[in-house]
Formats: C-alpha cells, sequence, structure tokens
C-alpha cells in the first residue's frame, strides 16, 4: 500500500520532477478564490503521479508526508499557506521564555511542529494523537527535526481515564473522534489508551499552558467540561483553539468557556479561538 509508514532516511522520498515543479506552483498561490482553485486543480493533478509519502520542507519544519487518504497531508504538502495560518498566529501571539503549547489531536504534527519552530528552545510541546498509525508518522516527522522540545503522546484525551473506542473514517486516515462519525456509521474502530486532559497535565508535570489546540471531532466538550471542573485555573490555557463543530457538542461550549473567564477572539471555517481574560 503507498500508505504504509515508510521509516527510511529523510530526504529519500523527494517528489518526482513534475509533482516539484506543480507543488512550487501551488505554494505560490495567493489566498483568493481564483488562487485556491487553481491550487487544488494542480493538486488534483499531481496526486495521480505520486506512489508513495513525499519528503519535503513547509511550515519551517521537515516533514514526511502521505496526502492520498489524509486531508490534513494533502493541504499540508501542497498549500501549506493556506494551512490553518489565522489559528497558528493567533496561538503564538502571546509568546514567553518556556511556551507550553497542548496539541490534542496532533495528527501528523502540523501544528505541534511548526509552533516548535516558532516557540524557542525553552519551550515544552505536549503532541497527542491517540491512531496507532497516524501516531507513527507525527513521531517519525518529530525525529526529522533539531527542536528537542516536542514530546509525542500515544493516547486519546476524554472525560476518563482508562480505555474507550476511537472511531476512525476511512477515507481521512487523520480524522478520529471517541464519537460515532456521523457521515459513516460503520466507520473502523479501534480500542485505545484514554486519559483526561489533568491526568495528562499532571504525568508531564506541567505548571501551566500557554496555549492548546484540540481538534477532536465533535469531542471538544467531553475533555474541557471536566478539566474546567477540576484543574487549578493556573492550567487554564491562556490562548484556546477548538474545532469549530458545535453542531456534535452535547453542551454549549462557547458559552460554558465564556462562563470560565473567555472571550471568543477569533472564528474561522473550521475552528474557534479563545482568550482568556486577566482576572481582575
Amino acid at each position: 500500500m503507498r500508505d504504509d509508514l515508510d521509516t527510511s532516511a529523510f530526504g529519500n522520498r523527494r517528489p518526482p520532477a513534475i509533482v516539484d515543479r506543480v507543488m512550487r506552483s501551488t505554494r505560490r498561490q495567493p489566498d483568493t478564490w481564483m488562487g485556491r482553485r487553481l491550487a487544488y486543480l494542480l493538486r488534483h493533478f499531481a496526486l495521480r503521479r505520486l506512489r508513495g509519502p513525499v519528503d519535503t520542507d513547509a511550515m519551517g519544519v521537515k516533514l514526511r508526508l502521505y496526502p492520498f487518504s489524509n486531508i490534513c497531508e494533502k493541504r499540508i504538502l501542497f498549500t501549506p499557506q493556506y494551512f490553518d495560518s489565522e489559528e497558528r498566529a493567533f496561538l503564538l501571539s502571546d509568546l514567553r521564555d518556556g511556551f507550553v503549547f497542548t496539541d490534542i489531536g496532533a495528527n501528523i504534527g502540523g501544528y505541534a511542529l511548526s509552533i516548535a519552530a516558532a516557540a524557542g528552545p525553552n519551550a515544552r510541546i505536549i503532541a497527542v494523537e491517540p491512531q496507532p498509525e497516524i501516531f507513527e508518522r507525527l513521531a517519525y516527522n518529530i525525529a526529522q527535526n533539531p527542536f528537542g522540545t516536542v514530546k509525542a503522546v500515544a493516547c486519546a484525551i476524554a472525560d476518563h481515564n482508562g480505555e474507550l473506542t476511537l472511531f476512525l473514517d476511512a477515507g481521512n486516515r487523520g480524522q478520529s473522534s471517541v464519537k460515532i462519525m456521523p457521515n459513516d456509521p460503520g466507520s473502523a474502530r479501534t480500542r485505545v489508551p484514554a486519559k483526561t486532559l489533568v491526568t495528562l497535565a499532571r504525568e508531564e508535570r506541567l505548571t501551566r499552558i500557554d496555549a492548546a489546540k484540540l481538534d477532536v471531532e465533535g469531542a471538544e466538550d467531553l475533555i474541557l467540561e471536566p478539566f474546567l471542573r477540576d484543574a487549578p485555573r493556573s492550567l487554564w490555557p491562556r490562548l484556546l483553539v477548538i474545532g469549530n463543530v458545535a453542531s456534535r457538542w452535547q453542551r454549549d461550549l462557547g458559552a460554558m468557556l465564556v462562563a470560565h473567564g473567555y472571550e471568543n477572539a477569533l472564528q474561522t471555517r473550521h475552528n474557534l479561538g479563545f482568550r482568556r481574560q486577566p482576572e481582575s
């Protein structure tokens, strides 16, 4: 299979010349309707000419990407300039020495590694990914970069410690959730270890979290409700990006965050950004 994990030395999977030319073109396209349409058409052409993963530099980091059945990897490979640029800038908008970032649903490391590249040598980046196949790609990508500040954790973050069923999207391997996929009730599933965000913070000996991103396909409320209830305020992130999937939440997470002192500071097509208000 062309998506099988390839652990050969980085640089062995450079793109064919024609795909490389297409990538240079798609990465130059502006963030306009016409620019995106052209980039996506060229991307479709290039994907038909690939037979395996591609080694690339994007967003200031080295990545081995498998763009066939993971939308995240496809976006980063061909159009990194469109990859959640507002969200990543928001998370980096209040950098400080020893910056602590938790990436819940890290996928192959796009957020975690690009933030590590900007946050400096004293940062701590915790990248959590439950899906075994995607976790292996994440771990490989972390190893190709010199930061030494990113730690990968193989588990699901949930509302309890133990084990749970993770539902997988066969058409988009980077998408998984502790809730059954809404468009695929027959989706694949696997059992994975689970822990709460409070437990993760305790095990990693975190005394604060400066910024956090949660991309867990509708389980954001299941994670944050017990965290805000049980965690000391010193652990509450100052900046928070969550998937904009309110229709899948069991409670009004936006209202909950506002009630806990956050303001909605960013809204994009896919995500919401919240900033914690200083306490008076």
